[in-house]
This record gives structure tokens, C-alpha cells and sequence, in this order.
């Protein structure tokens, strides 16, 4: 492999979420943390599960089974939190998104990734910056700065939280 070639790869986390296969930039997740319990919040966005406490900051945890329209997400041993870095209204902001297990990283061209079909996916086709092909499989590439809303952000915002005590 050339190193123009190796240049052009994007690197992908890869995950599952209701039997899916989803992606998200590896320069967006920060990192992956064992799921734990969440302390839910009143009057948060429905795909919000409740906050955690991550190093002494609160963060949101949002289930996207529940932001796809689908049941909420069980919690099996393999369930966990990615913790990503988006952009939301201009700001840098730090969300996790449940998953039912995260499989590897993907290393993905430009050749092959497609742009998002406008049809059979559960996820709205502005949520996504593709879909990658690997080994004859699909992974939806999703755009993290556009699924994630600054309504679900807002409640980690000391405003968004008051009241609400999140253990360690």
C-alpha cells in the first residue's frame, strides 16, 4: 500500500445498535466506557437515558434505538457507552451514545464508502455521511454533529440539571 493510499483511509468505530451495524469517526470517539447506571432526568428528550458521571462531568446518554423510533436498547453484558466529541451549535460537546457492543475499527477509502440511500435504513438519511462497504457488509456512517441535538445536550448544562444528583 502506497503511503498516498494509506492517507486516503478514514478510520471508523464500529458498533451495534438493535442488530445493526453503525460507525462513527474514530477522531469523534473519545473513548468507550462500561455501561453503567444512568441517572434519569425529568423532562429530558425521550432518546435521553439519564446522565452519568464522567471524571466529575455530567454527560448525557442517549439510546439511538430510541432516536431511530425503535424499542429502547436492553443492557446485556456487552453494553456500553461511547463517548464522543460533536459539534452542536457551534460548541464542542461531549455526549455518549449507548450501544449493544462495539466490534473494531474499520479502515475505509474513499472507494469504499457510498453515499446514504435514501431508502431502508431506520435512520433519517441526514444523520448520515454514508454508508462503508467491508467484506460484502454494510455499516451506516453516522454524523454525530447532526444526530445528536442540542435539546438532548442541553441537559448537561448546569440549567438543564438542576436538582439532579449524579453519583460517582
Amino acid at each position: 500500500m502506497t503511503n498516498q493510499s494509506e492517507a486516503a483511509l478514514a478510520q471508523y468505530l464500529s458498533f451495534q445498535v438493535a442488530g445493526e451495524s453503525y460507525a462513527v469517526g474514530v477522531l469523534q470517539a473519545r473513548e468507550i466506557i462500561e455501561f453503567t447506571t444512568v441517572t434519569r432526568v425529568p423532562h429530558a428528550p425521550p432518546a435521553v437515558r439519564g446522565v452519568i458521571n464522567l471524571r466529575g462531568s455530567v454527560v448525557p446518554v442517549v439510546d439511538l434505538a430510541l432516536k431511530f423510533g425503535l424499542p429502547a436498547s436492553g443492557v446485556g453484558r456487552r453494553t456500553c457507552v461511547v463517548i464522543v466529541e460533536c459539534t452542536i451549535d457551534g460548541e464542542a460537546t461531549v455526549m455518549g451514545v449507548m450501544a449493544d457492543a462495539v466490534n473494531h475499527v474499520l479502515d475505509l477509502g474513499p472507494a469504499d464508502i457510498e453515499p446514504a440511500p435514501s431508502f431502508g435504513t431506520r435512520v433519517r438519511t441526514e444523520y448520515l455521511k454514508g454508508m462503508g462497504k467491508l467484506d460484502g457488509r454494510f455499516v451506516l456512517l453516522l454524523d454525530m454533529d447532526k444526530l445528536l441535538s442540542a435539546e438532548e445536550a442541553a441537559i448537561a448544562h448546569p440549567a438543564g440539571t438542576a436538582g439532579v444528583t449524579v453519583e460517582a
